[in-house]
């Protein structure tokens, strides 16, 4: 895998993030349920993660949003983008790990994804916690970032600005 540089995505990265994710998404990717839970807030700075080449183009992206899961806060993990010349090197997980690594004062992260991949970084499938619909409930996972972070915690996935 070579990158040359691993950093937080700043304000002027956002458009040449939002192209890598049109060129891995399909198109209408914003209509997807979870892009109503990000409405109204900003990404986390600070586990928000662009890897640039050796000629400074990003080449992956990952981006966490926080949300409300019944009474409780969370990150919502998602998007994530590898350039598709460069999947299949490990850059995918390589940010997973490294972003997860800053999560510093969050307690749980969730995602709508595929648990044979994202098995291998802790995440589960979660029961009791609904996404909006049309999301397919085997593909909520979780990871807790402290012990017991998903005990009892149950409900609706809703934006951060909901109380």
């Amino acid at each position: 895998m070579q990158v040359d540089r691993l950093a937080e995505e700043r304000a002027e990265d956002w458009w040449e993030v939002e192209a890598l994710y049109d060129l891995c998404f399909a198109p209408g990717r914003e209509a997807l349920s979870s892009y109503r839970l990000r409405d109204g807030s900003d990404p986390v700075t600070d586990m928000s993660m662009v890897a640039r080449d050796s000629t400074n183009i990003i080449v992956g992206a990952i981006r966490y949003w926080p949300v409300r899961v019944g009474e409780a806060d969370a990150l919502l993990l998602g998007p994530i983008a590898v350039h598709p010349t460069r999947q299949g090197e490990g850059l995918g997980g390589w940010l997973i790990r490294e972003s997860l690594d800053r999560a510093k004062g969050w307690a749980r992260v969730l995602l709508v994804g595929d648990a044979p991949y994202y098995s291998r970084f802790g995440f589960v499938r979660l029961d009791g916690i609904q996404m909006p619909p049309p999301t397919n409930p085997d593909r909520v996972l979780g990871r807790a970032l402290v012990p017991d972070a998903w005990t009892g915690v149950q409900g609706d996935v809703t934006p951060w600005s909901t109380p």
